[in-house]
């Protein structure tokens, strides 16, 4: 039987192994990630954009993602399941943060839940940690600030920005964060970063040097469209072959070859 993976687990990797990791979303993603030996599943707050059709993650509610968080949940077994904590839900203040963090855990089946933001994040992230949440920390492209940033764009080129983001991910660290995501950093930003904490990073276009790597696993099937970040590998094409087949079941119905004598009772 396998052991499933937990925050010491995960933060014991830290120079001794890889991290992979995966967006889940939905039951049967979950199973199939589990299965391939993924060692995070993170219900991202992404659901708002790859399953809700939104333009952006702002608008994906609480009730959402403890909705799809329960399912991905139930099936997984080994992996850590990690919930996005949505745009509002935690920002008002540590009580709002602490509440809704325990509902991921209390009602969703979650192992631990997501934060995005820095320093000044580090005594919410205390409080949640020493209330027994595992809290994985996000700096570098925070989507849910995409208005202040401007947009999506690649952070940390400047020193003093670099600079900045070393900091964050140091007052993190202290903060209890059993692992950082780093997102849309250079690589060598990215590598300083790893070397400058004692906990694993996770990285989404932080280049190679990161302890983990982390994709959204529509883009992973191909199930995102033809526009894909730069940071991006497919490791199949899953969009073109449902429209094959969707297309050849449409074609069988309209000609009268779907349903045969097999397909009837």
């Amino acid at each position: 039987m396998k052991t499933k993976w937990t925050a010491d687990r995960i933060r014991s990797l830290k120079g001794h192994g890889r991290i992979a990791c995966l967006t889940a979303y939905d039951f049967t993603t979950a199973r199939y990630a589990d299965a391939a030996g993924i060692h995070l599943a993170l219900v991202g707050d992404s659901l708002a954009t790859t399953v809700l059709g939104y333009s952006n993650t702002l608008p994906v509610t609480m009730e959402q993602m403890l909705h799809h968080t329960a399912a991905v949940s139930r099936g997984i077994t080994t992996a850590m399941v990690v919930a996005d904590m949505p745009f509002m839900s935690y920002q008002a203040s540590t009580e709002q943060a602490l509440t809704h963090a325990g509902r991921f855990l209390k009602e969703a089946g979650a192992d631990g839940i997501k934060i995005e933001g820095g320093a000044f994040r580090a005594d919410m992230i205390a409080t949640l940690v020493q209330n027994g949440i595992p809290v994985l920390g996000h700096i570098g492209l925070t989507p849910q600030s995409i208005h202040q940033l401007g947009g999506y764009k690649v952070q940390g080129k400047k020193k003093s920005d670099a600079d900045h983001l070393l900091n964050d991910a140091r007052a993190l660290e202290k903060a209890g964060v059993f692992a950082l995501v780093i997102e849309c950093v250079p690589h060598a930003l990215g590598k300083a970063i790893t070397g400058a904490v004692k906990v694993p990073t996770i990285g989404i276009g932080a280049g190679r040097h990161c302890d983990g790597q982390i994709l959204v696993s529509h883009d992973v099937l191909g199930l995102s469209g033809d526009t894909i970040p730069r940071f991006v590998k497919r490791y199949a094409d899953l969009g073109d072959r449902t429209l094959k087949a969707f297309k050849a079941y449409r074609n069988d119905v309209e000609t009268g070859a779907f349903p045969t004598d097999a397909q009837s009772y």
